[in-house]
């Protein structure tokens, strides 16, 4: 039998991380936490303990961007509650893994890169529906801001706005937050 999915996005510092966490906090004990950031920088390092720091301290952490499948497959618990915060920057990772970089990328490359975000993103839902009674995906909303300056900026949020369609038409509920509001909208 397959878990609720339910899809959480928002604008920077919109609160979409905050409302995931109480949410995921409603299902139950057994959470696991999925933290797709790398610590590349002190900004992100800093980020990093601040959102250790407001977990329970009972909920299991998980650090990956890719192969998320299998490693919940391996351990082969079933949760709660299980929440991957977040999507866009598992889209970084695995446009930087995929060799994106420079000023103009080649297309075919790109497509490739997409295909490949893509298929690992709706492997990990599948998994999560799997292993969890309530999954909670959280994503930024990328295309409601400036246009970015360069190719890759470009590149990035197309590729974070097609993959958002998908995982929320996946979602069995989605949610934009919006100054620290929830606004359920499927």
């Amino acid at each position: 039998m397959s878990g609720r999915l339910v899809y959480v996005t928002g604008g920077a510092r919109s609160g979409k991380s905050t409302f995931a966490e109480n949410l995921v906090m409603e299902q139950g004990h057994k959470i696991l936490y999925i933290a797709t950031a790398l610590p590349i920088d002190g900004e992100m390092n800093d980020r990093i303990r601040i959102h250790r720091l407001r977990r329970p301290s009972f909920w299991k952490t998980l650090e990956a961007y890719k192969g998320i499948k299998a490693k919940l497959e391996g351990e082969g618990i079933k949760y709660h509650g299980i929440l991957l915060d977040c999507i866009t920057i598992m889209i970084t990772n695995l446009m930087l893994d995929g060799g994106l970089k420079g000023d103009k990328p080649d297309s075919k490359q790109v497509n490739k890169v997409e295909q490949n975000i893509l298929k690992e993103v709706m492997e990990t839902l599948k998994a999560i529906r799997t292993w969890a009674d309530t999954g909670i995906v959280v994503s930024n909303e990328v295309g409601m801001g400036l246009v970015p300056d360069s190719s890759l900026g470009r590149i990035f949020r197309d590729i974070a706005g097609r993959v958002n369609q998908a995982v929320a038409g996946e979602a069995d509920e989605a949610y934009l937050t919006v100054s620290g509001i929830p606004v359920r909208i499927k």
